[in-house]
């Protein structure tokens, strides 16, 4: 059984505008999860034309188990989405930095926004199938661990909400902006 331990190798530079979703995962039985493998997927996030990447720790698309890092930076998008059918439930930890959860109704209006906060006495959500959400970084860095049950379509592991934004679309900024305003908003009642 091979181990990779990720301790000794050094972060190197990525080149400006990558555009990869994905990472590759490690080629090993074993991986060791370390500040250095967190470093690599902030590295490639902060260059990524996206902001965001993931780097799975599963092999394939198949694994019945998904595990991953998604490295993220402010201004990044996630469209809201469900993972209905086939029903999913999703764990999300904090590992660095920080994200703003948030929980919508059928028809796109919020009904739960929480800071999720690396190191802190609330660091993770874990989510029930079906249920619409979105979280975005609060801060540049941010990195979170996901694990949902596999294997993964691309044809059905989300389904969209029609009542928001598709990423890449003009309206993504606004839609951004309100959420912060919301955010804002709830912190001081």
């Amino acid at each position: 059984m091979s181990v990779t331990n990720h301790a000794s190798v050094p972060s190197q530079p990525i080149p400006e505008q990558q555009s990869r979703r994905a990472l590759d995962p490690p080629a090993t039985a074993v991986t060791l999860l370390t500040n250095d493998l967190l470093v690599q997927a902030q590295n490639y996030a902060r260059s990524s034309n996206r902001s965001r990447v993931i780097l799975p720790l599963h092999k394939s698309a198949g694994d019945s188990l998904h595990r991953m890092f998604n490295a993220m930076e402010p201004g990044t998008y996630v469209q809201p989405h469900r993972h209905s059918s086939p029903p999913k439930a999703e764990s999300i930890v904090v590992l660095t930095g920080a994200i703003c959860f948030v929980m919508f109704d059928e028809q796109g209006n919020v009904k739960l926004m929480h800071d999720v906060v690396a190191g802190t006495s609330t660091f993770g959500i874990d989510i029930e199938a079906g249920v619409y959400h979105t979280f975005f970084p609060l801060v540049s860095g941010t990195v979170v661990f996901e694990a949902k049950p596999g294997p993964y379509a691309a044809a059905d592991d989300k389904d969209f909400a029609d009542w928001a934004p598709k990423e890449g679309s003009p309206d993504v900024a606004g839609y951004l902006e309100m959420l912060g305003h919301l955010r804002e908003k709830m912190g001081k009642q």
